[in-house]
């Protein structure tokens, strides 16, 4: 490829395949995300406590395989590059494996907990195998963190598409395919998704580059941690991030339980084919979608540093107002979740962007490129926090006494209201708080940008 091509802006054929990658991802991710745990403990009978320690235990296995698909990744050279061929090669084991989740076999209660650790690890094992070389295709898709920023915005807006589509579409599916069996529904429905999902990531496969192509030196896996661990910057960002995700999935895995337990409307008819569930859930997505498309705008005023501080602290004190609004007000707790959402697909999008300045910023100063190691270990935090995310709102309905399918009591409905407002509250405002100690603002950011360039024979110096 010339240098003239691989400096030249991406175009929206690119921009767009690359976005539905993660749309891709998310019909799963959004899918477990939103409804998993609701179909562990009031479908398939596991009891929440049970289901809050298989989502901690089974990040034993990430801990290892996420770095480790990173490493591999780095080193892989093919005549599609380094990180493309997964998205090929893995895409039908990925769908394959979301079925196997949503199986739901009649078991015994042990045998049931066999199975959701031995199908819950296995689909994370293919999400790693695929999601990380395609989060590290974000860093070698262009030399410009001007375009990749534009990826990014993209990548993030048909993220949002596939968590609306999930939100707006799956309790309708799951009602008209199930005729009144949950298990049956969400088991016909998961098929829908898993197809959509081979399709998606064939497209982006098919419509991607990858322009920067380092050359390695064979150089150690200690080598490579070493240059990781250096990077104070990528720490910050990687524990934020954990707080971040942790935030959202304990938010919108409680939607269910809150709206069900506590909203005295919450599984009325709402717009359309959907009910109130179903609507505040999608809602808070197209919010999403809005922050995600509007990130672009904010930094023409903003540093990255700054808006992401800024979004994390909004987002925490209009979840701590969720909390006092009345159950009978469903149209303003569903804006206040709309517009918390709406600065969680800012916070999203600044932060896949803001792990290429780090993994650029890692190669300026030691002139080793090992983007598939700081994204992989980025997405360990980020699947550490969708885990945690999931099993916090677990462990409090455990605490507080929940029983799937009865009237609650008002310690089990005061345990709701927690998980669903102060919980992620706390965690978002941590986010936040952390943000300040991230070192990389624009000016260095842009030093960088331009040395590598120089570096790689792609501009003059």
């Amino acid at each position: 490829m010339a240098i003239s091509d691989r400096i030249a802006p991406l175009s929206i054929r690119e921009k767009v395949g690359y976005g539905l990658g993660d749309m891709a991802s998310n019909f799963y991710n959004g899918f477990f995300g939103i409804f998993l745990l609701y179909y562990y403990t009031d479908v398939w009978g596991i009891s929440p406590a049970a289901a809050g320690t298989m989502f901690l235990v089974t990040k034993i296995l990430d801990a290892v395989t996420d770095p480790a698909m990173g490493l591999i990744a780095d080193r892989t050279q093919t005549r599609w590059g380094k990180y493309r061929p997964y998205l090929l090669w893995m895409a039908i084991p990925y769908a394959l494996l979301g079925y196997l989740l949503f199986l739901g076999p009649d078991l015994s209660d042990i045998g049931k907990l066999i199975f959701a650790y031995v199908s819950y690890s296995l689909v994370m094992l293919a999400f790693t195998a695929i999601n990380v070389p395609y989060s590290a295709l974000l860093a070698v898709i262009h030399p410009k963190t001007e375009e990749r920023e534009k990826a990014t915005q993209y990548r993030f807006i048909f993220a949002s598409l596939g968590t609306l589509t999930v939100g707006a579409m799956t309790k309708p599916l799951v009602e008209f395919l199930g005729q009144g069996d949950e298990l049956t529904g969400f088991r016909l429905t998961i098929i829908l998704f898993a197809v959509l999902s081979i399709i998606f990531f064939m497209i982006t496969f098919a419509s991607t580059k990858e322009r920067i192509k380092p050359k390695r030196e064979g150089g150690s896996i200690s080598r490579d941690f070493g240059v990781l661990l250096n990077n104070i910057s990528w720490i910050v960002l990687a524990i934020s991030g954990i707080l971040i995700v942790v935030g959202l999935i304990a938010r919108i895995s409680s939607a269910a339980f809150y709206m069900k337990y506590y909203v005295p409307s919450g599984e009325g008819a709402g717009l359309w084919w959907m009910d109130r569930t179903s609507l505040l859930i999608t809602l808070g997505f197209v919010g999403q979608l809005f922050g995600a498309m509007l990130t672009p705008t904010f930094l023409k005023v903003f540093d990255k540093r700054q808006l992401m501080i800024f979004m994390a602290v909004l987002n925490a004190a209009l979840l701590f107002g969720c909390y006092f609004v009345p159950p009978e007000w469903y149209w303003s707790i569903t804006a206040f979740h709309t517009a918390s959402i709406f600065t969680f697909g800012v916070m999203i999008t600044l932060l896949f962007a803001m792990y290429t300045d780090c993994a650029e910023y890692g190669e300026w100063k030691s002139g080793i490129n090992s983007a598939g190691l700081t994204v992989s270990a980025s997405m360990f935090s980020l699947k550490t926090g969708s885990a945690v995310g999931s099993a916090v709102p677990a462990f409090i309905l455990a605490g507080f006494g929940f029983i799937a399918n009865e009237v609650q009591t008002p310690e089990a409905i005061t345990g709701i209201r927690l998980m669903f407002n102060i919980v992620p509250a706390l965690f978002f405002g941590a986010a936040g708080l952390l943000i300040v100690f991230y070192k990389l603002n624009g000016d260095t950011v842009k030093t960088i940008e331009r040395e590598l360039l120089i570096r790689r024979g792609e501009i003059a110096a």
